[in-house]
């Protein structure tokens, strides 16, 4: 890649880790630090994060990364040129402007405790589940950043109270992140950018700003959202007390826009990230070699179906009702069977997504790259299964390709900071061919009507997750 000498750096805080990793001006990783953080599940279905935990962990990140670099003889000191940032969209915190300190622990965004208030919504708004998809895209569902803020508003008196006095501040954890890398209290900026501000509800998809008539309809106050900011831009520079002090943030980005972007997808192009569902569903042995080598023993699953809907289900099917199933187990089934099944319901899922993006296009055309063909990018830690990646060819029937660095969530965030100031050009992003001609390219060998028949079976398994939320009653 053309451009200035150096290093960009990339916080990639995650659901279950945080990592920094530094890049020199070819995009390749030369040091990296990870650190995971606890979990928190106060009750069946609820998830939390320690906010203070997860600073801590970007701190360590940065200072291990850098001290890593250094002994391997790269002036990062001296080259870091600026740093980007991608995150876990939809989580939630709310925390004081004065102290600086959460008022609650952040809600992660796959907590269903919100399933109440999002009923109450449904019954009591004009438009039902869809009330705000005009301006947002987004349905009524507890996946969202708005109705874990209504249910700190509605149930945490800290919450309460310091909205009542001015002091309260909301953001996901982009927003953490940057007002405390950028003083915090003593001048902190207060920033999120369009993709995280996306998944909350409460942006405008057309003006990219806060949604004036949705703000005022759930009663949130203006006053405690952040300024939208786009994904490439000086945003601000890192404060002392951090290791990187004067260092420019230039680049944020969820993390799945990010790896969209470190996957340079032009048109016709999609991607698909396994990560943290993915390593739940891979979570059966050691690793995702040993998943891989059990699946390998059957051709098929014996017609046992898993759907892993575990706090309900997200896209496309938006039932919040449903629970995990597995179906179809009869004497014949063995672990192995039961594997592969695990494979095809993370495959059977990404299909569901596509189709309904397939469909959502619409009168926009089909979603091809203008030569009729359609190519899904992958990249986490689950697409080293080679088994997975061929069973997501042979469903969508659609090549499927997975770059040599799998892990892009980063990288794309070390792309936004890099155009934002200058070390690198779009072209050099997404006009090189050196990632695409390495990659390796699974092509689908299933018959276009054993596809269609497995594709019903996995829809009846779905239907048949529904409805079993009061179980845990």
């Amino acid at each position: 890649m053309a451009g200035e000498k150096g290093f960009i750096g990339s916080i990639d805080q995650g659901t279950t880790s945080t990592r920094f990793i530094i890049y020199d001006h070819d995009a390749r990783a030369v040091a990296s630090h990870q650190v995971e953080f606890t979990q928190f599940y106060p009750e069946a279905g609820w998830v939390e994060h320690d906010p203070m935990e997860i600073l801590e962990s970007v701190k360590v990140c940065i200072a291990k990364a850098l001290d890593k670099a250094t002994a391997d003889g790269h002036n990062v000191d001296g080259g870091l040129k600026a740093i980007g940032l991608t995150d876990q969209r939809e989580t939630t915190i709310v925390w004081s402007k004065s102290t600086g300190l959460p008022l609650h622990k952040a809600i992660v965004w796959m907590d269903a405790r919100t399933s109440s208030i999002c009923r109450r919504l449904e019954k009591e708004l004009s438009g039902g589940r869809s009330h705000f998809v005009e301006s947002c895209g987004l349905p009524i569902s507890t996946y969202f950043s708005a109705m874990k803020l209504l249910w700190l508003m509605e149930n945490v008196d800290a919450v309460k109270d310091a909205i009542k006095k001015g002091d309260a501040i909301f953001g996901t954890i982009d927003t953490w992140l940057i007002w405390n890398m950028t003083g915090g209290i003593n001048g902190g900026l207060h920033v999120t950018d369009v993709t995280n501000a996306s998944r909350t509800m409460l942006m405008n998809l057309k003006t990219l700003s806060w949604d004036e008539e949705t703000i005022k309809t759930l009663g949130i106050p203006a006053e405690i959202l952040p300024k939208i900011v786009s994904n490439s831009e000086v945003i601000g520079e890192i404060c002392k007390g951090w290791p990187i002090p004067g260092i420019k943030i230039a680049g944020c980005l969820g993390d799945q826009h990010a790896a969209m972007l470190g996957q340079a997808c032009k048109k016709g192009e999609a991607k698909s990230t396994y990560g943290t569902g993915a390593f739940i569903l891979l979570n059966t042995g050691e690793s995702a070699s040993e998943i891989e080598e059990l699946a390998a023993m059957v051709e098929s699953t014996g017609g046992v179906y898993f759907v892993p809907a575990f706090n309900g289900l997200f896209a496309p099917w938006w039932r919040e009702d449903a629970r995990g199933v597995c179906i179809g187990i009869t004497r014949f089934t063995n672990k192995s069977h039961i594997a592969r099944a695990v494979l095809e319901s993370m495959c059977f899922q990404v299909k569901d997504v596509l189709d309904s993006m397939n469909k959502d296009a619409g009168e926009k055309g089909s979603l091809d790259n203008g030569q009729g063909e359609f190519l899904l990018r992958v990249d986490g830690g689950a697409t080293a299964n080679n088994l997975l990646m061929q069973i997501q060819a042979d469903l969508m029937g659609t090549p499927v390709v997975r770059p040599v660095d799998i892990e892009t969530t980063a990288l794309g965030a070390a792309y936004a900071a890099g155009l934002a100031v200058g070390f690198w050009k779009e072209e050099d992003i997404f006009e090189s061919g050196e990632k695409s001609k390495n990659s390796k390219v699974f092509r689908p060998a299933m018959e276009e009507e054993t596809r269609k028949k497995k594709v019903e079976s996995w829809c009846k398994a779905v239907e048949r997750t529904f409805d079993l939320a009061d179980l845990s009653i």
